[in-house]
């Protein structure tokens, strides 16, 4: 029973999506509607919209009076509702059979936020324009809109439900480095390269590529004159992936088994965790399996790209990225996404930066000073030529010229917008008032017009632990720094693995998805360290700082968060990367590195034995994630 909507100021509904049972359940006023419903039918969005209207009007009326309202309230039939608002945008999410709570609903808000951002770029700065977006004109293509964003959230939820990568929300990597360093060395020779030559390419350039197996990463490669890219932004690539090419449980547990039995050499960063090669027949099997398997996804991935070749035979997906460069940076850098699937369960990813890409750039860096500028018009302050309001005004003047004259050539509007602007923002008779600030009624178009131009635009371990650290039954160790986890397979299929079968592993699943729920709880309240025991089970959690020769820093005081603020992770707002921030100011000469470990023994085995044993974990988990990924 799950609902989940976007209203905008006027509460009129831009995008809503319910599980057809919540429908059932919440308005058997509208059973006539239901197949109304498959249709995304006018009728249907109507009866939405005067089902919400009191709530979402209440909501903003609130807001709009005493700069507060509601985030989250329980109703006499025991529907929970959370409400966060960005911008001019309500977002309203509703559960009625107790399946998520409070953080449940706000984090799937905020992934949502993150999904229209990606999907949507620059267009997201102004509500008018992303309105049109979210609810165009046109039925059919307000459908395909919405049953895009629905399914991203379908998938997203049953990823968040099954896959611990998504738990956790941190990127898993496939550790069998002779593989993964081969399928680097092709995706650099035979994807990239070939590629970035070919003379059919369209002006694009092939600037990230990666295979996934299923949600785990087996190898990535950026060319030389790509920018770094956020693991909140990879993630969400692999989500997309997992969109087109769904994981059937079956097959990856196939997969991946077929993965974990090619032997490892000890030759290559070969941890200590995993089985080595015991003499020379094992060390020659293990390099000929290694080959195989290479040479196998080689062959599929060379036919595959010569049936794909030119680009734009295929259809990509738009999507805008953070993108930072020595020069320059933008947090909305349209890209172009082609995943194509070489085998089930293994996809090939490449991300081409379009032609137009320096108009994103230049259009963020204008778009941000213009904002400075409309907040001091609005407050009816004299610009003229000060310093005091923004300190490169004239800078800023000539730039906006020649931004208008570049790409302005086709759009008169977006010319006689800017005249229009000149002369109120740069003239002292009309800067200070108020009325005539470009910043009200129609002169909003010049930012309408600008922002619209963006449319255009538009390897788990296997059972060997458990020889190592008796007692321990999972782990879950993360690298906050550069966004990876380690940790040993969790499927509850029926098939045997490290845990057995299908109901003992569910059982521990259910353990570890608690485990990560309560240390989000507590991390939120300041606290880094947690240890309770559950039943016969003892479980344990820590966050903690090093530096990059790995000597454990002093733990500090943690800022602690309010119930309504963004949920812990980095889909909602990468709360890690804010964390390094606030940690690394008494430690300015130093590079900071962020480490989670979640541990579950067995209740039998010491508690001082559990502590000694997490700490010797780390210390053998470390290594491993050295090994060089982006």
């Amino acid at each position: 029973m799950k609902c989940l909507l976007i209203a905008s100021e006027s509460a009129q509904v831009l995008f809503y999506w319910t599980d057809l049972e919540f429908e059932v359940s919440l308005r058997q006023r509208f059973e006539n509607l239901l197949e109304q419903h498959r249709e995304m039918s006018p009728a249907f969005e109507d009866s939405i919209n005067t089902l919400f209207a009191p709530l979402l009007i209440s909501c903003i009326t609130l807001n709009e009076k005493i700069s507060d309202t509601y985030t989250s309230f329980v109703s006499e039939n025991n529907y929970l509702f959370v409400l966060h608002q960005f911008g001019e945008c309500t977002y309203v999410a509703v559960n009625g059979d107790g399946s998520e709570n409070e953080d449940d609903l706000r984090r799937k808000i905020f992934v949502l936020k993150k999904i229209i951002d990606v999907c949507f770029g620059l267009v997201t700065l102004d509500t008018s324009i992303l309105k049109k977006k979210l609810r165009p004109q046109d039925t059919e293509q307000r459908l395909k809109v919405w049953k895009m964003l629905q399914n991203l959230l379908i998938t997203y939820s049953h990823l968040r439900e099954e896959d611990q990568s998504f738990l956790v929300e941190a990127v898993e990597r496939l550790i069998h480095p002779q593989l993964c360093e081969q399928c680097i060395e092709f995706l650099d020779r035979q994807v990239v390269q070939q590629i970035n030559s070919s003379m059919e390419r369209a002006n694009e350039e092939v600037v990230h590529t990666f295979i996934l197996v299923h949600t785990k990463l087996l190898a990535f490669f950026s060319s030389r004159n790509a920018s770094s890219l956020r693991t909140s932004d990879l993630l969400l690539l692999i989500l997309i992936a997992q969109d087109l090419y769904p994981s059937d449980s079956d097959l990856e547990a196939l997969t991946v088994k077929d993965l974990e039995n090619t032997p490892v050499t000890e030759e290559v960063y070969a941890p200590e965790l995993s089985p080595g090669a015991h003499g020379e027949e094992e060390s020659v099997e293990s390099s000929s399996c290694t080959s195989q398997f290479t040479n196998s996804i080689i062959q599929v991935t060379e036919e595959t790209l010569q049936a794909s070749l030119p680009l734009e035979s295929s259809a990509p997906k738009r999507v805008f990225l953070d993108a930072s460069s020595k020069d320059n940076y933008c947090p909305m850098m349209p890209h172009n996404m082609y995943c194509l699937s070489l085998w089930p369960g293994i996809s090939l990813v490449l991300l081409t930066k379009v032609s137009s890409s320096h108009v994103a750039v230049s259009l963020y860096h204008l778009l941000d000073a213009f904002t400075v500028l409309e907040a001091k018009l609005s407050d009816g302050q004299e610009l003229g030529h000060s310093s005091r309001v923004y300190p490169n005004m004239p800078d800023l003047r000539q730039r906006m010229e020649k931004f208008v004259k570049a790409v302005g050539a086709q759009k008169h509007q977006l010319q006689s917008a800017w005249a229009d602007f000149k002369n109120k923002a740069f003239s002292k008779s009309d800067a200070g008032n108020s009325q005539e600030s470009p910043s009200s009624g129609k002169d909003c178009q010049f930012w309408h017009f600008s922002i619209s131009l963006m449319q255009g635009l538009s390897l788990t371990w296997g059972c060997t632990y458990l020889k190592d650290f008796p007692g321990l039954i999972h782990f879950i160790y993360v690298d906050r720094t550069v966004g990876q986890m380690i940790a040993p397979s969790l499927n509850v299929s029926e098939k045997s693995t490290e845990l057995g079968k299908g109901p003992l592993a569910s059982f521990i699943k259910s353990k570890v998805w608690s485990l990560v729920g309560m240390g989000r709880r507590y991390l939120q309240k300041g606290y880094t360290t947690l240890t309770f025991r559950d039943g016969d089970y003892y479980c344990c959690y820590f966050l903690w700082f090093e530096n990059e020769s790995g000597y454990k820093l002093p733990v500090i005081e943690l800022p602690v968060l309010s119930d309504d603020s963004a949920p812990i992770g980095i889909l909602t707002g990468d709360y890690y990367r804010k964390l390094l921030r606030y940690y690394g100011k008494n430690h300015s000469l130093e590079v900071i590195k962020c480490f989670e470990l979640l541990t579950i023994h067995l209740g039998v085995i010491p508690t001082e034995f559990i502590i000694q044993q997490c700490s010797d974990l780390a210390r053998r988990l470390w290594e491993p994630s050295r090994i060089p990924l982006l």
